[in-house]
């Protein structure tokens, strides 16, 4: 198992209140699966991607990466964890503004001190269609073009799982479908696991598990 999530609660503070965007929890994330999270605004989707990442710890409940409970992990570990093991692509990319698209893509090799492969980095820009467009910046790019730069460079370690929030809202559908393409090849020939939250039929459509979110709490079904 990759991941296992057991009966996770997050719980938020607003105001006099306390609102738990996960409740009780529990999912499982296998090497090899092509699992989309899904459910309407506020249903805990980002918060659970969170917790998946490492980005965020639960208030209860447990969070087992490869066997190991994050709880045991201080924050260096975790971001040790986060650069070796796992891919972003963030809803709103998070690209670094004073650096080329390529560069971006180089990013994640520089913040872990390794030497990096520029020509990887290259052959992934051919691959999200920017191969044109490696010397510019963010601001000279659509927000389409953003998010084709941010998915390569959440692909350039390899990692086990690339973590996906919305990866197609900002692509057209042929751009879309391209991407899909990649991701599923790359999870076939690879088997890399990739994990969604979308709300894009396209992207569901391509899914081996579908857990649906309401309320925080946990659905599952097969695609």
């Amino acid at each position: 198992m990759l991941v296992e999530i057991k009966g996770v609660t997050k719980t938020y503070q607003s105001g006099d209140a306390q609102v738990n965007a996960l409740d009780n929890a529990s999912l499982n994330i296998e090497e090899g699966d092509f699992t989309v999270l899904v459910g309407p605004s506020g249903s805990g989707k980002t918060t659970m991607l969170n917790h998946i990442g490492c980005l965020d710890r639960p208030t209860s409940g447990d969070v087992i990466w490869e066997g190991q409970n994050i709880e045991t992990l201080n924050d260096d570990s975790l971001s040790a964890l986060r650069a070796a093991r796992i891919g972003f692509i963030f809803q709103s990319f998070h690209l670094v503004p004073v650096l080329t698209a390529l560069e971006n893509v180089m990013l994640a090799w520089q913040l872990s001190g390794e030497p990096g492969d520029i020509e990887k980095a290259r052959q992934l820009l051919v691959d999200v269609d920017l191969a044109d467009h490696a010397d510019r910046k963010p601001n000279q790019l659509s927000g389409g073009q953003q998010q084709r730069v941010a998915i390569a460079r959440a692909l350039i370690k390899d990692p086990k799982l690339v973590i996906a929030d919305e990866p197609t809202a900002n692509l057209d559908s042929a751009t879309g479908e391209k991407i899909l393409s990649l991701m599923r090849k790359l999870n076939e020939e690879r088997g890399t696991t990739f994990l969604f939250s979308t709300h894009d039929e396209r992207v569901m459509s391509h899914a081996k598990k579908v857990y649906t979110l309401v309320d925080g709490v946990v659905q599952v079904g097969d695609a």
